[in-house]
């Protein structure tokens, strides 16, 4: 029955006439896509499985040939998110990312504000060398959230949850969606956002990236604990014994290790690399990546089984792959240009100003349909941009600000983001709360980002 809906919709979309716009096959491969998309959000089977199975389709059905359906597998883009993918293993494998949280509960843990400040602060620092913001949400922060929770008498599923739990997993939710977009390598789907802006000539590089988001990043973390704090306040307010506990935790974890010191400098390599390769070394953001993973392959941080055994970088690898090959033949066949030619005309008469702010609102709760932040950026961040320039909107601008609400979404359902199912799934909050505090997160960010951001961009040149 979950192939009921996708298949339903992909057959009515091939149904319909072709425009004269799109090029032969386009039309094909716009209903193959949308049944994958929406394949992957109904999930009648694992998430590279559809993804396969859209593949498999788009050659046996002749739609296209062999060599360009899989050259998805080829693109650098993929292959740097599988190499962060790795280096994120050896962040929580080492004990690092753990004893930054600790850190930053000993430092600031002495009220619940506190403590949700020492988790944003540990999203941030783990963010630039971690693309998958569930592994940082679901094996960094949670597992101390947890204990956190469990030391405060705050359970979850009973009258205890909102003790501290609560509060905590909300605002875990609340600062993760803001480290994922401050950074270019903070969330799988930003290089994605990369690829299909250069496709419209608009190249953004890791720094530049880095620069646009960082004074709307840095406020929206300064606020988003403050406000949840204030709409959905923990009923414990001080919290005298975490600070104690998180010290008596990293006497436990002892001295650095020399796994963890080698981690912290390729963190810092990457960093540099990522930032200056380009430019000073011609050396892209990809081979930077790999040239992290050799390090620690090198140093035996990492081993090979390390790598052969998570799926969840091979598994990302696979649909990723599918998905930007398909986005890609949208782009080619002029399907992403016919959609942007739609959403133009019905924006006609409008300034710029105007149709720019119309589009990302629209482009944002569009993602209530999503249960993926790459999914949505695969199915409409290409079109939408390419409707925004067409309205006269600044490039850069345009590109980095949809780019940003890329990750920027991805709290506001329980399933709109990988991190989402992993923190609700915890059982501190409930379904209705998470919804609510969801739009208030949404609601904020876009007054900062479309706010604070709008005065950052015009100092940097942006529009």
């Amino acid at each position: 029955m979950r192939w009921a809906v996708p298949v339903a919709a992909g057959l009515i979309i091939y149904l319909l006439p072709q425009p004269e716009a799109v090029k032969p096959g386009g039309w094909a491969v716009l209903a193959i896509f949308v049944v994958t998309v929406l394949g992957l959000i109904a999930q009648p089977m694992p998430l590279a499985a559809v993804a396969l199975t859209g593949l498999a389709f788009t050659m046996v059905a002749g739609v296209l040939e062999p060599a360009v359906a899989l050259s998805g597998f080829a693109e650098p883009t993929i292959w740097l998110i599988v190499a962060a993918f790795f280096i994120s293993i050896a962040v929580t494998k080492t004990g690092l990312g753990r004893r930054v949280a600790l850190w930053f509960v000993a430092m600031l843990g002495k009220r619940s504000l506190g403590l949700g400040y020492g988790l944003a602060l540990t999203d941030l620092v783990l963010a630039p060398a971690t693309p998958s913001n569930t592994a940082r949400s679901g094996g960094v922060l949670y597992p101390i959230i947890t204990s956190l929770s469990e030391q405060a008498d705050s359970r979850p599923n009973d009258q205890t949850r909102r003790r501290l739990g609560a509060y905590l997993t909300a605002t875990a939710m609340g600062v993760n969606v803001i480290t994922s977009a401050m950074f270019a390598t903070a969330m799988a789907a930003n290089p994605l956002v990369q690829k299909f802006a250069g496709e419209q000539g608009v190249e953004i590089s890791w720094l530049t990236w880095t620069v646009a988001a960082l004074v709307p990043g840095l406020i929206a973390l300064a606020v988003i604990p403050t406000v949840l704090y204030k709409v959905f306040p923990p009923e414990l307010r001080d919290t005298p014994e975490a600070p104690w506990q998180a010290r008596a935790q990293l006497a436990e974890l002892g001295p650095m290790s020399r796994p963890e010191w080698i981690m912290a400098g390729v963190f810092v390599m990457l960093l540099t690399l990522w930032s200056l390769g380009s430019q000073l070394w011609a050396l892209s953001a990809t081979a930077s990546a790999f040239a992290g993973v050799a390090v620690l392959l090198i140093t035996r941080v990492l081993t090979w089984n390390d790598l052969a055994g998570d799926k969840s970088a091979w598994t990302t690898l696979t649909w990723f792959a599918v998905l930007v090959m398909m986005a890609g033949q949208l782009q080619k066949l002029g399907v992403v240009g016919w959609f942007s030619t739609s959403i133009t005309g019905a924006a006609a008469g409008l300034s710029w100003q105007v149709a720019f702010v119309l589009l990302t609102l629209v482009y944002f709760a569009s993602h209530y349909a999503f249960a993926s932040n790459t999914a949505h950026v695969a199915a409409m961040y290409g079109a939408f941009l390419a409707a925004a320039l067409a309205t006269g909107a600044p490039p850069m601008m345009a590109a980095l600000v949809l780019g940003f609400i890329s990750s920027l979404y991805g709290g506001l359902t329980h399933y709109a983001s990988g991190p989402a199912p992993v923190l609700f799934g915890g059982g501190y909050v409930t379904l209705t709360e998470w919804w609510r505090n969801g739009l208030v997160v949404a609601a904020v960010n876009i007054a900062v980002w479309m706010g604070a951001g709008a005065v950052w961009f015009k100092i940097l040149g942006y529009w």
